[in-house]
């Protein structure tokens, strides 16, 4: 991988990516993943770069909707800029001028907000070879795989038939929308679980790993915060399949 797209897996980053412990990011799986597949990995996009930045800045800053302006409440809705594919914060009342996908004139799609959990499975069949990694279906029906790392995401393209095997026997994967929604998958220090989760809780949790990242094997902290996030899910979303 070289040239502008590898920036993001390279430099002093990137040495964060190697260590026995750093199994969501590298490990044993990573052999799973030869031929085509093991060519496609490439750097976090620009606006997810972007977005990452966003994230991590300094939390006592009011958010503001970034339609009219107006302050927005901290727990808000996004929009999808389906242009830049880049989360935009609204407020209350702007968010529901988008809850029909025809006022955005294409350009805009609210984010919903439901997270369900998932049966489990391995993102090695999905070509992915580590055990923290989110899945987008796009609309023209490519799905891309995103893994965090301490340098952002990398972006991977799923194979179209193992997309399609693991639509078949997951049950509630059918129903992830293009774009807004991702499959997010945990299998990292002995979790395997599965999650149908808006786009922008992946974008946070990248900032979480990019944000507490530490030496060779990211440190306690991120692995505290990774399992923070989850712990969250669980509790709020429900500890099972189907709830």
């Amino acid at each position: 991988m070289t040239g502008p797209e590898a920036d993001a897996m390279t430099g002093p980053e990137a040495d964060a990516m190697t260590g026995p412990e750093a199994d969501a990011m590298t490990g044993p799986e990573a052999d799973d993943v030869t031929g085509p597949e093991a060519k496609r990995p490439r750097g976090a996009s620009g606006a997810l770069r972007r977005v990452i930045h966003r994230a991590t800045a300094d939390g006592r800053s009011q958010a503001l909707c970034e339609l009219c302006a107006h302050s927005a409440p901290q727990e808000h809705r996004h929009l999808l800029d389906l242009r830049t594919r880049e989360p935009r914060c609204v407020c209350r009342a702007c968010s529901v001028l988008f809850e029909r996908d025809e006022a955005a004139e294409g350009r805009y799609r609210l984010i919903p907000d439901r997270r369900v959990r998932l049966p489990a499975f391995s993102p090695a069949s999905l070509g992915v070879p580590v055990g923290l990694a989110f899945f987008v279906r796009r609309s023209d029906g490519r799905v891309d795989a995103h893994y965090p790392s301490p340098a952002g995401a990398t972006r991977w393209e799923v194979d179209p038939a193992a997309w399609e095997s693991a639509v078949r026997d997951t049950a509630g994967l059918a129903d992830l929308k293009a774009e807004v929604e991702a499959l997010l998958v945990n299998t990292a220090r002995g979790r395997s679980e599965a999650w149908l989760v808006p786009v922008d809780d992946c974008h946070r949790l990248v900032a979480i790993v990019c944000r507490h990242w530490r030496g060779m094997s990211g440190g306690e902290v991120v692995w505290t915060e990774i399992e923070r996030f989850f712990d969250e899910l669980r509790r709020r979303h429900g500890p099972h399949p189907g709830r």
